[in-house]
């Protein structure tokens, strides 16, 4: 795992007693009524804490839970996450409304072997954002050993995920080592052939992993909006579809590379395009070179669906970023659960990287078809770019 240190490497001995702060991501979705309606990330942590607890650890749980910007808000909380934690282990829970202070360091006196406390809210305080040195002190005070298991805030060098290492032994949790170990055996030494399916709104946000995944992958499908401006650099006519102008040179650049490099690029060959950015207007299905100057499109077509798919067989490994059309409306999310379902049926080892795409599979009932779906998206999408990840750097090597 990137020669960091994980709790795998820690005995009974090296437990027993101890208080072990744990970064986890308890950022969960809640409706209306402040019910969790999707427990993903709560879940995929309860190995670490379980892991920790059998071998007479006392547990302290920090994470983050919206926005709250620095100050206190009643309804970001995280009350409820501990009682579906409580629901999950079966164990004693308990919940402290701070996450540093004398009723943290009263509430950890009280923890015996096996126990868990869950903190508040760390943005609460705007100084975990700023990764202030004395508020992370403060996070370790009464600690004796940090482990970061929340890689969905891995790419972000706060006080609770990569500070706190400065003041404790740090060691990665068994999700980070599972979100490593997939995402850098994917890139490193995959089953080839290599497939990347990247899409997305924008060039601009991908135009890192579009450059870093093409000297790695053997095939790259490029859908969403991204899609526009290569299609553009090409010559051909995209209507009124998103394009960023000052990207065209870049995509030229990175199909030169490809046809230098012996790599192939897809690209949609037809998209279904209408003339007003709507869920219910009427739409039609036209090639991709020939847009209508008064239409947009707004997802791949049938057509480029089957290409996907037939790449898709042969595939040895896959990783998805991204859906390949406006898939927050349910009518332009076609070819997105299309290529969600044909990875279902695909032989290959399949690598989800967390957002929307996370979202398409789940929608459609599939993650359970899936080899891994990442708990990060914006951290596995700076892993995929070969950028270094603050929280990650900060654990201690072996």
């Amino acid at each position: 795992m990137l020669n960091k240190k994980s709790i795998s490497d820690l005995s009974r001995a090296d437990l027993d007693g101890k208080v072990v702060f744990v970064r986890v991501d308890f950022n969960v979705p809640v409706d209306a009524n402040g019910v969790i309606t999707d427990d993903a990330r709560i879940t995929a942590a309860v190995p670490t804490i379980n892991y920790l607890r059998e071998n007479g650890a006392r547990v302290v749980l920090a994470s983050h839970y919206g926005r709250p910007k620095g100050q206190v808000v009643e309804s970001m909380r995280l009350n409820v996450v501990a009682d579906r934690l409580r629901e999950l282990i079966g164990g004693r829970v308990e919940k402290v409304d701070d996450c540093v202070g004398n009723s943290v360091r009263s509430a950890v006196n009280s923890l015996k072997p096996g126990d868990v406390l869950v903190l508040e809210n760390v943005r609460f305080y705007k100084e975990e954002e700023q990764n202030d040195p004395g508020f992370a002190r403060q996070l370790s005070n009464g600690m004796d050993l940090f482990v970061l298991d929340a890689f969905g805030t891995a790419h972000r060098a706060h006080a609770s995920t990569a500070g706190i290492a400065q003041f404790l032994p740090a060691y990665a949790g068994f999700l980070i080592e599972k979100e490593l170990n997939f995402l850098d055996k994917a890139i490193q030494t995959p089953q080839r052939p290599l497939v990347a399916i990247i899409g997305g709104a924008k060039i601009s946000s991908k135009i890192d992993v579009l450059k870093h995944m093409l000297a790695k992958v053997d095939v790259m499908v490029i859908g969403g909006g991204m899609a526009f401006t290569f299609l553009k650099a090409q010559g051909y006519e995209i209507g009124k579809s998103i394009c960023e102008n000052d990207k065209i040179e870049e995509a030229k650049a990175i199909m030169a590379e490809a046809k230098a490099t012996g790599k192939t690029i897809i690209l949609p060959v037809d998209s279904v395009v209408v003339e007003k950015f709507d869920n219910d207007a009427p739409s039609q299905i036209v090639s991709s070179h020939e847009i209508p100057v008064d239409k947009e499109g707004v997802d791949v077509g049938p057509k480029t669906v089957e290409i996907i798919k037939d790449v898709l067989k042969t595939a040895g490994t896959v990783m998805w970023n991204g859906p390949l059309g406006v898939f927050e409306l349910p009518n332009f999310a076609k070819g997105t659960f299309a290529i969600a379902e044909a990875l279902a049926a695909s032989n290959a080892i399949t690598i989800i990287g967390g957002g929307d795409s996370a979202a398409a599979i789940k929608q459609a009932n599939l993650s359970d078809k899936m080899t891994h779906i990442s708990t990060g998206g914006g951290a596995s999408l700076e892993f995929l770019e070969g950028k270094t990840l603050p929280g990650i750097a900060a654990l201690e090597n072996k």
